[in-house]
């Protein structure tokens, strides 16, 4: 564990963001990813992310840290290298496994903000869709759309509903959120604690 302690008893909103640990083909994608990280930070929003210096997950934290921003990083033991841990985090935690890691930053988070990413982005954001599926929380979702990245998850998620497999209420368990902009506005009408934690799990 690295960083103080202290700053995190503060209560101030906390918010997961979920993305990859490459950078992507776009840089349209690398650039609002620092917007976000930077946004967070100046909107006093404490960012819970995967605790990784690579890909995506380094330019938001890099990003939220040179403004001033209070992240914290949960990462696998599996992963705990110098070329994978930031070094510069407020906090860095340090969990047994994947699932583990998920549950932490779960407890940690208020909201969660699904980003442009890859496999494991996506696992985790049909996790926290699933538990508020069957009312397990009641923590906002928000999928942050930057060029399209959201359009196959949509697909995904209607093609469900279309055969059957899932209500057409469940397009209720979460919000397309078109860039960072409009993310970050959704964000600051967000109470920290307000939302039901995930007693039963």
């Amino acid at each position: 564990m690295t960083g103080g302690e202290g700053s995190f008893m503060h209560r101030r909103l906390s918010v997961t963001v979920f993305c990859g640990s490459s950078f992507g083909a776009d840089p349209a994608i690398r650039d609002a990813a620092a917007a976000l990280g930077d946004g967070l930070a100046r909107a006093g929003i404490r960012m819970v992310y995967g605790g990784a210096r690579v890909g995506l997950m380094g330019i938001v934290a890099d990003a939220a840290l040179a403004a001033g921003g209070e992240v914290l990083g949960v990462l696998p033991a599996f992963l705990r290298t110098a070329e994978i841990a930031h070094p510069a985090l407020t906090r860095l935690e340090i969990a047994d496994s994947m699932h583990a890691r998920k549950q932490r930053m779960f407890a940690l988070s208020d909201a969660f903000v699904s980003f442009a990413g890859g496999i494991g982005t996506l696992e985790e954001t049909v996790e926290v869709l699933s538990l508020r599926q069957l009312g397990l929380h009641t923590k906002p979702i928000l999928i942050c759309d930057v060029a399209g990245t959201s359009a196959a998850l949509q697909a995904v998620i209607e093609d469900t509903i279309a055969r059957g497999f899932a209500r057409p209420s469940f397009r209720d368990c979460y919000d397309i959120v078109n860039g960072v902009a409009a993310l970050l506005a959704r964000l600051a009408g967000l109470a920290p604690g307000s939302m039901e934690p995930m007693e039963r799990l």
